[in-house]
């Protein structure tokens, strides 16, 4: 098979082959290449319990002479398939068990390699599952997938549930892969580089210049405020994709925001960087007190943010948040947060939009899983809205803390008259 052509392929992540179907066992999956969404696409498709088949190489030891018990090793290639026991892409670990109410990993300790597809891999370890004349059953073994390998994901026996299928084919639609990128800068010389995509937000580069505040007027311009533009645009340069990027936010207090962009933009001038220079108008430059990343949650909360992204997925998850939380203020009997009220919710139908966090859907309990898998298909099947928050962005960070699960209902339940009739009953 001929490699895929990248530049026709510049934001889906993953590929899916042939049939894809809730109760399908499997589906083959080619991993085209590292973007954004990368790690988190393989976070939700993969469960620890599931079986991985793919081409791997291999030692294999074989004896030469019984007699003087002399043996040769040699590598062969050999279609192995295993039992996932842990999940590791460029150094972040999902591990094998849980409470089920994990927030997702700091933003720290995401990956922050460029956005290159090279060194780009997924480590799946675990037990072989199935006969091979090479290996023995129950033997541990690595599967590393690297950029443009196939391989196939096999589910238990309910094979894809509904919930894993529509977030595999939302990773291979390029328009709900829509990314924001933001510059966090103050007049300190600290400034924070980073990716906002569909499911993750992704530090990039964290920078410091100490800047001298002594500069007398009209000395000349100071080296250091030099060194830190200089370093925030070849940040840019290189972890940035204009051509994929809506929008890019500078956020500062002061005018340092202005600063900054009319640095770039010189820079760019001077480079003669066209693609800088012709996204001039992807720029945003937003007042923020703080530059710390919460900061990023009210700056895409803003009116005038939200209205250009309002087709984004990200965008949709902080308008239905904020709406919850009015709600929860302003009409409590139509908000409500919690398993057993959202639960009861839905058995009367009342849902009119479920929040429910992703980080739900790898509780280590199968039966817990499916029982989330069947609120979202009941709350569908009553033409309820379902919206899975990733538990890397901050809006799921903000939904965990209410549980994991929310709702916006149709009509108004008292949720205190419902809990007496059942417990008279």
């Amino acid at each position: 098979m001929h490699p895929p052509n990248r530049s026709l392929l510049p934001t889906p992540a993953i590929l899916p082959r042939g049939t894809l179907e809730a109760g399908f066992p499997e589906v083959a999956i080619l991993f085209l290449f590292r973007s954004l969404g990368t790690w988190h696409d393989m976070n939700h498709r993969l469960t620890v319990g599931d079986e991985v088949r793919s081409i791997a190489v291999r030692k294999i030891v074989v004896e030469t002479n019984s007699a003087t018990g002399s043996k040769d090793s040699h590598r062969v290639k050999l279609n192995l398939t295993i039992e996932v026991k842990k999940v590791n892409y460029s150094g972040v670990e999902i591990p094998s068990s849980g409470d089920g109410n994990e927030k997702g990993l700091s933003i720290a300790n995401q990956p922050t390699g460029s956005s290159s597809s090279g060194g780009a891999s997924l480590h799946l370890s675990g037990q072989i599952s199935k006969p091979n004349e090479h290996v023995k059953m129950g033997a541990f073994h690595t599967l590393d997938l690297e950029p443009e390998r196939e391989f196939t994901i096999i589910k238990g026996p309910d094979g894809w549930d509904s919930v894993h299928v529509q977030r595999l084919a939302d990773a291979t639609d390029a328009s709900k892969s829509a990314e924001v990128a933001a510059i966090l800068a103050d007049d300190t010389g600290r400034a924070t580089v980073c990716l906002i995509g569909t499911h993750t937000t992704l530090i990039k580069q964290r920078i410091e210049v100490p800047l001298s505040k002594n500069k007398k007027p009209g000395q000349a311009a100071d080296k250091t405020l030099d060194k830190f533009h200089k370093q925030i645009y070849d940040s840019i340069l290189k972890h940035f994709n204009f051509s994929l990027l809506r929008m890019v936010i500078i956020a500062s207090p002061g005018n340092t925001k202005d600063t900054v962009f009319e640095a770039i933009l010189a820079q760019a001038i001077k480079a003669n960087n066209k693609a800088i220079i012709t996204s001039k108008s992807k720029f945003q430059r937003i007042y923020t007190p703080t530059i710390h990343l919460q900061s990023l949650n009210q700056i895409l909360s803003t009116p005038e943010i939200l209205n250009q992204l309002k087709d984004t997925k990200y965008s949709k998850e902080i308008q239905a948040l904020n709406k919850f939380q009015k709600m929860l203020e302003e009409d409590v009997q139509r908000a409500l947060y919690g398993e057993v009220h959202v639960d009861r919710a839905a058995e009367r139908a009342a849902i009119g939009s479920l929040l429910i966090s992703d980080s739900l859907f790898r509780n280590p309990d199968p039966e817990k899983r499916k029982k989330f898998i069947k609120l979202t298909e009941s709350v569908q099947q009553f033409g309820g809205e379902v919206l899975v928050f990733s538990s890397m962005h901050s809006t799921g960070t903000r939904l965990n803390e209410l549980t994991g699960v929310a709702a916006i209902l149709t009509y108004p339940l008292d949720m205190d008259l419902i809990d007496q009739e059942e417990n008279e009953a």
